[in-house]
């Protein structure tokens, strides 16, 4: 039986219109630069799951600035296939560091023409919707 999975991004930029990006160190796209977000749980609101795992994951309170886009990652030879709801954010509170070693490898602020590679898909895809 496949299942569909429910993930969220966060798509986090800074006054100088750089945007955050994790590297993750697990599967799906181990050792990819991504979206920092992560799994909704069963009954947690999208923007509710956005706020937390950006505050487990990086040690910031970001404010939600509205839906960029959703990207349907599918992967049939997985079988994998995630929804994940991308939301535009800003950082409110603290510094970004990495707070899941397990899970992240580093972070950085990175100019939109100056990405590093390789990228998630959902972040190809929201970059894509961030520049249209």
């Amino acid at each position: 039986m496949s299942i569909i999975r429910v993930g969220c991004g966060a798509f986090i930029t800074d006054d100088q219109d750089r945007l955050l990006l994790v590297k993750r160190r697990r599967n799906p796209e181990a050792d990819h630069w991504g979206l920092p977000g992560g799994k909704v749980d069963f009954l947690e609101k999208v923007p509710d799951t956005i706020r937390r795992e950006i505050a487990e994951e990086l040690g910031v309170v970001i404010d939600l600035k509205g839906l960029l886009c959703v990207v349907d990652q599918i992967d049939p030879t997985g079988p994998s296939h995630w929804v994940n709801p991308v939301h535009r954010a800003r950082i409110i509170a603290g510094e970004p560091h990495v707070m899941e070693p397990d899970a992240m490898a580093d972070w950085g602020w990175f100019s939109l023409d100056a990405l590093p590679e390789p990228l998630t898909v959902s972040t190809q895809v929201a970059v894509a919707a961030a520049l249209a």
